[in-house]
């Protein structure tokens, strides 16, 4: 049994299973709602109940009264529907509302996906959890008060771990502590979330991502974000690397694009002769201009190095995108020199 769930002032609604915490069937439906621990310590995620019923199977969480009870206050973490329900609350908007936070994380996995390419994934304290928007990234901090942004890989409703892409950088003293020192159980310092490099979730225009190197890692959170959400418009996914190496997930957006709404092009700009290359060849913003003669209707979504975000900007503008329908996140490695 399922109860709908509505959502004030926006509208917004979303099924929730009879035995289902509330926030937890709000996030799976790709909704953007405050929260914080979400194990009922915190009270980020409270809201006001205008019509219906609420349960919380082991008794009032900490974080909330029996006061604020009696008035109809919810605690989203911890309650579940006991009918359609109409609740009171505020709904992010963008990412600049999300909570920036500082917390440790433990290092649970590291995996190599190519000889410069190291996929690492971040555990929070039991009682924490990382509120972000899909394509957002995190700083790490190191201990003498420098930092290094990256690009948060996962989506939201999958994120009981935070997933990172680290490319090596030659000279790179911290991704180079990286593939030759650190550690699965290291316990890293983390910052965020940062960045407006987010799905634009109102609109219906059809969407070109132009991936350089790792600047796959946001796409990827973005694009799990849209599946999740059950997103429909026309996706076209360009993932530009050097060799077929480089293209370090490349079954994953193959699965994605068995969808009828989603096309991948991988675009190799030097191909090693093993590679066999049958694809396609060249810069993957030109990619982009050869198959579109006009962008006027599209949205663009480009990560990856400087160079490559601000060629893509060029040639898609003058294909005709509006300005404000380019959105990037650009990868400057420089700072890991300092």
């Amino acid at each position: 049994m399922s109860f709908k769930v509505t959502l004030e002032p926006s509208g917004h609604s979303f099924d929730v299973e009879e035995d289902e915490i509330i926030l937890d069937a709000a996030i799976r439906r790709g909704l953007s709602l405050q929260y914080g621990c979400r194990n009922g310590v915190c009270g980020a995620c409270k809201g006001k109940v205008v019509e219906g019923r609420v349960r919380y199977d082991g008794g009032l969480p900490g974080a909330i009264s029996e006061a604020e009870d009696a008035i109809g206050q919810v605690l989203l973490c911890s309650a579940k529907a006991e009918t359609d329900l109409t609740l009171e609350l505020h709904e992010i908007g963008g990412g600049n509302e999300v909570p920036v936070r500082k917390m440790p994380s433990r290092v649970v996995k590291m995996e190599r996906l190519a000889d410069d390419v190291m996929r690492i994934y971040l555990k929070l304290p039991d009682t924490e959890r990382l509120q972000f928007l899909a394509g957002q990234y995190i700083d790490i901090l190191l201990k003498d008060g420098r930092r290094r942004s990256f690009s948060l890989a996962n989506a939201p409703h999958d994120d009981a771990l935070l997933e990172l892409h680290l490319r090596l950088i030659e000279g790179g003293e911290f991704t180079g502590h990286v593939f030759e020192g650190m550690q699965e159980k290291d316990i890293l310092r983390i910052e965020g979330p940062y960045g407006t490099f987010n799905l634009q979730e109102e609109s219906d225009r059809p969407m070109i991502f132009i991936a350089g190197g790792t600047g796959f890692a946001p796409i990827k959170g973005i694009i799990e974000h849209a599946i999740q959400e059950g997103v429909n418009r026309s996706i076209f996914i360009y993932w530009g690397a050097r060799a077929k190496t480089d293209l370090y997930l490349d079954a994953l957006p193959r699965q994605w694009a068995q969808r009828d709404n989603i096309q991948y092009v991988p675009v190799l700009s030097e191909p090693a002769s093993q590679d066999q290359w049958q694809g396609r060849t060249g810069l993957v913003h030109e990619a982009v201009m050869q198959d579109f003669a006009d962008l006027s209707d599209y949205e663009v979504y480009a990560s990856g190095p400087p160079e490559m975000v601000e060629a893509a900007r060029h040639g898609v503008i003058l294909r005709g995108l509006p300005s404000q329908q380019f959105y990037f996140d650009s990868f400057d490695f420089a700072n890991d020199y300092d």
